[in-house]
């Protein structure tokens, strides 16, 4: 691909110079991932996008951090945890309902 023709998966070129970058650490390439995942087309789907990503990069440059960083893209997200203590034990939490229990 030509410098003048732009890369559908990466239409910056942001994922494809951070391969290119002596000594980058993982968490510029995170960075850069979050700065590129932000200008995604939104018609395109996150995970396909990645996948395509990884399959170009990842067997020439599988100790790079941003291999890293494309692989970690694709695990789940961990489930959110409620909050601990009486806040997250109530469902009204309010400043006022809080203060008239606590008056009562």
């Amino acid at each position: 691909m030509s410098k003048t023709e732009k890369d559908p998966l990466d239409p910056r070129g942001l994922i494809f110079e951070s391969y290119a970058i002596d000594g980058i650490t993982a968490p510029e390439c995170r960075s850069i991932f979050l700065d590129w995942a932000l200008g995604l087309a939104a018609d395109m789907d996150e995970s396909e996008t990645v996948n395509a990503l990884l399959a170009r990069y990842s067997e020439q440059h599988s100790d790079h951090p941003m291999t890293k960083v494309l692989q970690e893209a694709l695990r789940p997200a961990a489930q959110p945890r409620r909050r601990g203590g009486r806040a997250g034990r109530r469902s009204d939490t309010s400043a006022r309902a809080i203060a008239a229990e606590r008056d009562n």
